[in-house]
């Protein structure tokens, strides 16, 4: 593979530390790398030099002659007089990008909403970073430089930007460097994973997945690596392995080290102890949402949801911005009331939210942080029976990853990350019993995301999460719901199902003409009687399939167990569960079948 650019002996220092000491590396036509690290331990300093932003304090960056450089800042450059077409396509006549397969899939995959002719002035941040990204990916560059490419994207964005990237060159062509937290977006698009830390850069081969096994074995053979940093490197491990196994396809190694790796790795939540947990907490009634809708004028929001809110329950919130996500939170909290229906909450119910907003540190922004911690409550308890553990705040503190220095420093001296994890710890403090968290993952890098989700693990009580994460929304929750056309939706088939979903709603309202003055005769459907026996008919499919689940994973766990040497019964209870999936495999298709006739 030829030579794309390349680095040697890079030396980098800030008044206060040195950032980087004598590192060495290369590109080449066909690298895919993401790079990961703590915040502040230089990614963006790395990918700044290597792009030419940056000058290094010593060594140099050799770039390959007549090779194109392309740079997504996480810095919004773009001018607030010029419009949206400007930034894009430039000053290409209309005939010329509009005949361009790459510039039309870029607009509609990214452009959508917003006006081609719109002053970026009158943008939000996140339509700004959309264009930026826009005009960056409609351009020809042989190497592409991305800073945090999915902050401020949804879903659905986030999974064409990966598509996108996977198919815009060939396979032993062109080069990728992207910074980004996102952890779903790292596994899908990377092919190797550089590590930022400790002044150097060290690489690995494959995405996240095959970053967090190698990391695991790295860790294990150097006994100076602290005992908390590799326990949740191997408690990552056990949910990338049993939660999604197909995201260790990539490796080249040998896959059978993660098993010996993780064998004595419990699953990652206790969910028989945090449910009993959750009922003595809260009982059994928790929120149900009945019939509720909301309108705001003539625009309804939500029409006719029917939730019941179950306590232990793990839940994520999918849609599109402005469907009605922070309304239904709002239902559920009690900020807001239904136009019409009704919301009920049980008697013991406590609801925190976790906002996108820092206000719950307004008030302590002069103060250290061991005085907020220390104000709220002398010990914490994680975790219930036999695995309960009481902290204290400095424990506590410790466990979010504050150093001992960072204890006396005062709230507003803090990072972006650092205020988010205090906030939320100030929020479990409190001891609520339902737990709101609306993009949670803002400012934080991969190793604070691995600890909040070892926490969230042991927090007994119903979570519901709203995030544009995939791999967080995943990984801490055990159902995923959507708001789609002001309806809520199960997701049996999760966020691929959901994406799927609004593919066909894109698809639909494409073909619908514009122009049409009156409303298209409706579809042949389901109505009355038929309507409410097909609902019922999904209910009862729904259930089957989580029971049919439960037996599976059961199943599975006791196959762990089983005799080695029985071959005759192991044969018989792979039969079984083979059995127990082809089942639930046709069940799931039945149940997209009747969804398909309900419209």
């Amino acid at each position: 593979m030829a030579h794309l650019l390349g680095a040697e002996a890079l030396h980098l220092e800030f008044p206060t530390r040195i950032v980087f000491d004598s590192v060495s590396l290369g590109v080449d036509e066909g690298d895919r790398i993401g790079i990961v690290g703590r915040n502040g331990d230089g990614k963006s300093s790395l990918l700044a030099m290597l792009a030419g932003r940056l000058a290094p304090d010593s060594g140099r960056v050799t770039v390959r002659g007549g090779v194109r450089v392309g740079v997504l800042d996480q810095a919004d450059v773009l001018g607030k007089d010029r419009t949206v077409s400007e930034i894009v396509v430039g000053g290409r006549p209309e005939h010329e990008w509009a005949g361009d397969p790459r510039t039309r899939d870029v607009i509609a995959g990214l452009l959508g909403g917003i006006g081609w002719d719109a002053p970026v002035g009158d943008l939000s941040g996140g339509q700004r970073r959309r264009v930026a990204l826009a005009a960056l990916l409609s351009a020809d560059h042989d190497v592409l430089f991305l800073d945090e490419p999915t902050n401020h994207l949804d879903v659905e964005a986030i999974a064409w930007l990966a598509s996108h990237l996977k198919r815009r060159w060939a396979a032993n062509a062109g080069g990728l460097l992207v910074v980004t937290h996102d952890r779903w977006f790292l596994d899908e698009v990377c092919t190797a994973t550089w590590e930022v830390h400790d002044r150097i850069v060290e690489p690995f081969e494959g995405g996240y997945a095959a970053y967090i096994l190698q990391r695991v074995e790295r860790d294990r053979q150097a006994a100076a690596i602290e005992a908390r940093r590799q326990n949740l490197a191997r408690k990552e491990l056990a949910w990338l392995r049993r939660g999604a196994p197909a995201r260790t396809s990539k490796p080249k190694f040998r896959i059978d080290a993660a098993n010996v790796l993780i064998s004595d790795v419990p699953e990652i939540r206790d969910k028989v102890a945090l449910q009993s947990l959750a009922v003595s907490r809260l009982g059994k009634d928790v929120v149900d949402l009945l019939d509720a809708s909301v309108a705001y004028g003539d625009r309804e929001v939500l029409r006719d949801v029917e939730w019941r809110i179950a306590p232990g329950e793990r839940t994520g919130l999918l849609g599109v911005n402005g469907a009605g996500k922070s309304t239904l939170l709002g239902l559920i909290s009690g900020a807001l009331e239904p136009t019409s229906g009704r919301v009920k909450r049980g008697k013991t119910v406590k609801v925190a939210s976790l906002t996108q907003r820092l206000d719950e540190l307004e008030e302590h922004l002069d103060d250290p942080v061991r005085i907020v911690i220390g104000r709220l409550r002398t010990t914490y308890t994680f975790g219930s029976g036999s695995k309960a553990q009481e902290l204290t705040p400095g424990q506590l503190l410790e466990r979010m990853g504050f150093s001992s220095a960072q204890l006396s420093t005062p709230v507003k001296d803090l990072s972006g990350g650092q205020k988010r994890r205090l906030q939320l710890l100030l929020i479990l403090l409190e001891q609520p019993n339902v737990l709101i968290l609306d993009e949670p993952t803002n400012d934080l890098d991969t190793d604070m995301l691995a600890a909040i989700e070892d926490l969230l693990d042991s927090w007994p009580g119903t979570l519901l999460v709203v995030s544009h994460d995939r791999y967080f929304l995943e990984r801490v929750t055990d159902q995923q719901y959507a708001i789609l056309g002001g309806h809520l939706r199960h997701l049996p088939g999760g966020i691929d199902e959901y994406l799927r979903l609004r593919a066909r709603e894109e698809q639909e309202a494409a073909q619908t003409p514009a122009s049409a003055s009156a409303p298209a005769a409706a579809e042949p459907g389901l109505g009355g009687a038929e309507l409410r026996a097909a609902q019922k008919e999904l209910a009862a499919l729904e259930r089957r399939l989580e029971k049919l689940q439960g037996q599976i994973d059961a199943a599975r766990t006791a196959l762990a167990d089983h005799d080695q040497s029985d071959y005759v019964g192991l044969g018989a209870e792979m039969t079984r569960i083979t059995g127990l999936e082809a089942e639930r495999d046709g069940i799931e298709e039945a149940w997209f079948e009747l969804t398909e006739r309900m419209g």
